[in-house]
């Protein structure tokens, strides 16, 4: 089941990133200028963010296996519209809907979650999110390819095929959860809002996510710009083999999962944070070197993934009944904090340079670490210690001796 939900996780979240390759030529298709060719991955983002705040909730008052079975029937028909899309203005209502049907894997990170146990909670997120790194990072190589010998619409209809195998498959093999949340679909959304207030933790986690995301997006966002400019001079192509590099990823996101339940969350995403730093401190002395440059991606992803996996373990800690809600809030957080990193990592390349942007998402970082290190020392503060017991006389000593003797069942 859990390999089931990986792959679906990783095969489903690739529909996002299946159209940037393809603008070119979609370009042509439909004699557009460039400027318009950038509303076709918004269109998508637009509707994975949407569907992160009104359908991600869903999933803690109705059955997620339904909701799955009809997610998927609208990616499928998503999908199938893109293929045959007559119009500019069709493609990009179909892409919305894309976005909207890829929120399956918001639906199943944290019906993951729920289904494992504490102690299994982090291999469970490690192996998921395992999936939902390498959909991302593969998933343009794979649409580039496919176009390249059956065209852009292609993409669109093998993606359709892959869903409808997924959707079946989750349909038979998923089991049927029982929601212990009943409210309306009003008071359920106005509940996150609720939560948010409620839990320090999820505050502090959203926060402390959002600031090393939004580092980690500004510099991915810009790396293309450093590698095409000099010292390097390479071509767009090569500059985009850098996503390989990136894959050390999932090496953290496995070696985080399995490190959960030995360290605990607070200490693994210290040690994670500590290595994000690491690496942009690498990329600011050794950032104009091609062994620097790599070395800094591959600490980056490695520091990143191992820490987003632990934060997220927490996350689903705090109330068993509100996973889906808790996972929107936390998701809707770094969806937004990829964007602003993004726009604001340009921004601060086209002023400052390479040098500026490093900084950039260094200060990031060690805001983040030291909002986390403040919520560790005050989870400490605030942690009771137990008080001594008062000795034992000889007849107490004798019977409590005899619990240890008696077998319980």
């Amino acid at each position: 089941m859990l390999l089931l939900m990986t792959v679906a996780i990783s095969g489903t979240i690739a529909n996002l990133f299946y159209n940037q390759p393809l603008l070119p030529s979609i370009g042509a298709s439909f004699r557009l200028e460039a400027g318009w060719l950038g509303l076709i991955p918004s269109a998508s983002q637009l509707g994975y963010a949407a569907a992160i705040l009104l359908i991600s909730p869903l999933g803690d008052t109705m059955p997620r296996r339904r909701l799955i079975s009809y997610l998927s029937v609208l990616l499928v028909v998503a999908l199938v519209t893109a293929f045959v899309a007559p119009t500019f203005e069709i493609l990009l209502a179909a892409c919305f809907g894309i976005g909207l049907g890829t929120n399956i894997t918001q639906q199943l990170i944290p019906f993951g979650a729920s289904l494992s146990t504490p102690e299994t909670r982090g291999k469970v997120m490690g192996t998921m999110m395992t999936g939902l790194t390498a959909g991302i990072l593969l998933s343009r190589t794979l649409s580039g390819c496919v176009a390249e010998y059956f065209g852009w619409r292609s993409v669109f209809l093998a993606a359709a095929v892959v869903a409808v195998m997924f959707g079946i498959l989750m349909r038979v093999v998923l089991p049927v959860n029982r929601p212990g949340v009943t409210l309306g679909y009003p008071r359920l959304i106005g509940s996150m809002f609720t939560l948010v207030r409620k839990h320090r933790l999820l505050r502090v986690s959203a926060l402390t996510g959002a600031l090393w995301f939004a580092a980690f997006n500004a510099l991915w966002a810009t790396l293309a710009i450093h590698v095409t400019a000099e010292p390097f001079s390479y071509s767009v192509q090569q500059a985009g083999l850098f996503g390989l590099v990136g894959l050390s990823g999932i090496a953290g996101a496995k070696v985080s999962g399995r490190m959960v339940a030995v360290c605990g969350p607070g200490r693994l995403i210290t040690g994670a944070l500590l290595v994000v730093v690491t690496a942009f401190i690498v990329l600011a002395v050794f950032g104009d070197r091609l062994a620097g440059l790599i070395v800094g991606i591959v600490l980056l992803d490695l520091g990143v993934f191992g820490a987003q996996i632990p934060n997220q373990v927490r996350v689903f800690s705090i109330d068993a009944t509100a996973h889906s809600r808790m996972n929107a809030v936390y998701m809707l957080c770094y969806f937004i904090a990829a964007a602003v990193g993004s726009a604001a990592g340009v921004k601060v390349m086209g002023v400052a340079g390479w040098h500026g942007l490093v900084m950039f998402g260094l200060g990031l970082t060690a805001v983040g670490l030291a909002v986390h290190l403040w919520w560790q020392v005050r989870v400490s503060a605030d942690a009771p210690r137990p008080e001594p017991e008062p000795p034992l006389m000889d007849g107490e000593r004798a019977a409590d001796a005899s619990l240890f003797d008696t077998q319980q069942p």
